[in-house]
This record gives C-alpha cells, structure tokens and sequence, in this order.
C-alpha cells in the first residue's frame, strides 16, 4: 500500500514540467507563426511588383509615344523588369490595359489605367510538375494615369 501511495505521488508532482510545456506550447505555437509571417511576406513582395509594374506600365502609355520606341513594348518591358526584379516571370502575371492599345500607344482616350495580377506563391508549398497548379494567392494592383499630349 506504502508503494502505492509513492508511485501516485511521484505521478502527480509537476516539478520540472514547466520546461516541457513550455517548448511543446512554444513549437506548437511558433511555427504556425512562423508560416503566416513567410506568407505576409510573399504576398507583400507580390503586392510590390504588382503596384511597381502597373504604375511604369501606365506612366509609360500616359506619354506619347517616340518612333524609335513604341510604347506598348516599353510598358511590356517595364512590367517585366518589376517582375524580375522581385523574383517572378512573366508566367506568374496577368496584365490588363483600359483603352484601345495600337503600337504607338493608346488612342482617343483621356486616360489609361493598367491592371497587373501576380500570384504569390505560398512557402514550403512545393511546387507540382505543372508551376499553374502551385498554391498562390493573386494580388492586384491598378494605376490609372491621364493621357499627355496625345492628339486624338
């Protein structure tokens, strides 16, 4: 009966498991954590080269255009330079132009407004033998600029 009453006692001390809970609860709580800050972060960078893209791109077909360099290849240029420079291609967004693109710029429009969509990839996600079926969240991002000196 004596052995009895120790081993209970033994089995209901708590001394030493704070440590134990304290790194199963932290493990169990950081890595979620963790997770949601790499994809805060994915998603903002795709936030950044939509925004970044679309902006140029606008900018771009807002200015009339010179001979020597039409303006629908350099506002293609230009969103391809925003994508490269955060790490995408140009399989990895979608744009979209609001006014009647011809190859020297937009006609008969007073302004002109640029949709570039990037999907993030989610992290630790890997990616399939098809890069389209990758989890991702897509980000918009739209400018709109008024034409300048463009004559109708």
């Amino acid at each position: 009966m004596h052995r009895v009453k120790n081993c209970w006692r033994r089995l209901r001390d708590d001394r030493g498991s704070a440590s134990l809970e304290f790194l199963t609860l932290g493990v169990l709580l950081m890595v979620p954590l963790a997770y949601l800050a790499l994809s805060l972060a994915s998603i903002h960078q795709a936030a950044l080269c939509a925004e970044g893209g679309a902006r140029h791109a606008a900018r771009i077909l807002a200015e009339p255009a010179r001979a020597d360099d039409p303006s629908l290849h350099a506002a293609e240029s230009a969103i391809l330079f925003a994508l490269a420079d955060h790490g995408y291609t140009a399989e990895h967004a979608d744009t979209v132009i609001s006014c009647d693109v011809t190859t020297n710029g937009c006609v008969g429009e007073d302004s002109i407004t640029v949709s570039v969509t990037v999907r993030a990839p989610l992290p630790l996600i890997p990616a399939s033998f098809d890069p389209e079926a990758r989890a991702s969240i897509p980000v918009t991002a739209s400018a709109t600029f008024p034409m300048s000196g463009v004559m109708s």
